[in-house]
């Protein structure tokens, strides 16, 4: 413990003393030139590290995008605040700023036309339908059309993908009259009824327990030359099972068969995800136990679903038995696998299987990331193995991706909680090395537990780092 203490002053002395050390964290971004914050689109990361971009890191971007939106949603005058922040427009901004306000219709309308009678913007099918989508969710029909009558005034024409969002907002809302009449009306936009389309309005029709039409439906899709895909199968599957017709769903399945219209995946997935997603887990796990019988095999992502609804539902010895009987018959399992078996096995202290489990994964090529080693690290601490924990960890910052701030912050969390406070300032000290920046509540946690413990010196240490990060 004397060593530890003496090396992470050592650590804290060096970097406190070097000029260069001090972190100038942003100012609050509603002190900075929105302007500026979003003047550059945003390229996709895929490591998740804050990178900057020309001086504008990811995390400053969303806090402007954020920022933004809380005034749509919030202020009365939206339009003056907007005007007054010097914004530069983009179609990406448009469009992350209505993905987030996606439950306020009409303030994204009024933001959306705001953002229209900026200079050098021009919209993009991308927003206009991401704006049908807001309107149809929160029942702003007329609106709706008015947005749909704007994209064909600026000759943008009305895809099979809008007309399916339309079709939809009907459906979830029971206004299948308006939803059939949709469809009927597309052949005026000179916009080809998909097999996209179609499903649109299967789903609609299932959502009023209207099976019958539904059926009807896909004979006439069928007659019409279109081709059912999975989507078709399932939503009419989900549709009777949720209604809890069971032997419509099989005998529909087999139907389709014998007429050659085999779905991309095999009837009997269909059927399992189709319980599963009604609620019905025993009959799911009664059809997978028969299925294992027979020597036949679930799809993975059909028994990861399985998988998920059992450990769910508390029964995680059971879905351990049943991946160990699923892959001696030759199911090899898969990323997602992993990621809801082992959180499961860890929470409930099966630390033996934990690791056999991670070991699987990394036999099988998958390099472990932060959320499939964290379970384990935050169950061998809460058993007080803490030892175990530390060496564990380091062994993934070699083998594994780099922990990143969640797991950290766990992790200093479970060393407060069991009186591990040099060990905790040790990892808020390696955050800070990784550019990590710790939450307020993090340093407060160590540097109360070292005054607690009598380590003064450490822990003025510690808040001498916290204020260099903070820049105050």
């Amino acid at each position: 413990m004397f060593l530890s203490t003496a090396i992470l002053l050592l650590r804290l002395s060096s970097r406190t003393q070097n000029p260069n050390f001090y972190i100038s964290l942003p100012k609050s971004i509603t002190l900075r030139s929105f302007q500026t914050l979003t003047s550059k689109p945003l390229k996709s990361d895929t490591h998740g590290e804050n990178e900057s971009r020309g001086g504008i890191s990811n995390d400053d971007y969303f806090a402007a995008i954020h920022h933004i939106s809380n005034i749509v949603r919030r202020d009365f005058y939206l339009e003056r605040t907007l005007q007054k922040m010097q914004i530069k427009v983009t179609s990406e901004l448009v469009y992350r700023v209505l993905r987030s306000c996606s439950k306020s219709g009409i303030e994204s309308f009024r933001f959306f036309n705001w953002a229209r009678n900026q200079a050098k913007y021009e919209p993009t099918t991308v927003e206009y339908e991401e704006l049908i989508r807001t309107l149809g969710k929160t029942r702003n029909w007329e609106t709706m059309w008015k947005v749909a009558e704007q994209m064909r005034k600026q000759e943008f024409s009305l895809t099979p993908e809008t007309f399916s969002m339309i079709i939809e907002s009907y459906g979830r809302h029971g206004l299948i009259d308006r939803a059939v009449e949709v469809f009927n009306r597309m052949k005026n936009f000179k916009c080809p009824q998909t097999t996209e389309v179609y499903n649109s309005l299967l789903f609609a029709l299932c959502e009023v327990k209207n099976f019958q039409g539904a059926y009807a439906l896909i004979r006439r899709m069928i007659r019409k030359g279109g081709v059912p895909d999975k989507r078709t199968y399932s939503i009419l599957v989900n549709g009777w099972c949720s209604a809890g017709k069971l032997k419509e769903a099989q005998d529909f399945l087999e139907e389709m068969s014998r007429k050659g219209f085999n779905p991309p995946v095999r009837g009997r997935d269909l059927f399992i995800d189709g319980l599963l997603n009604a609620g019905y887990l025993e009959s799911a796990k009664g059809l997978v136990r028969k299925m294992t019988k027979e020597g036949y095999l679930p799809d993975i992502t059909t028994f990861n679903s399985l998988l998920e609804a059992i450990c769910n539902s508390g029964e995680i010895e059971f879905s351990v038995d049943l991946l160990r009987d699923v892959c001696k018959l030759g199911l090899c399992p898969d990323i997602s696998t992993y990621k809801i078996m082992i959180p499961a096995v860890s929470k409930l202290g099966k630390m033996d299987e934990a690791f056999r489990l991670l070991n699987c994964s990394i036999e099988d090529g998958h390099k472990p990331f932060p959320s499939l080693y964290a379970p384990i690290l935050k169950a061998l601490c809460r058993n007080g193995q803490f030892d175990d924990a530390f060496s564990f960890f380091s062994d993934m910052k070699v083998q594994g991706h780099p922990p990143n701030r969640p797991v950290y912050t766990m992790l200093i969390k479970m060393c407060v909680r069991g009186g591990r406070f040099v060990e905790a300032a040790n990892y808020l000290v390696e955050m800070t090395e990784l550019n990590l920046a710790p939450r307020t509540q993090n340093f407060d946690m160590v540097t109360d537990g070292l005054k607690n413990c009598g380590k003064h010196d450490l822990a003025k240490r510690i808040e001498e780092l916290e204020i260099s990060l903070r820049g105050v």
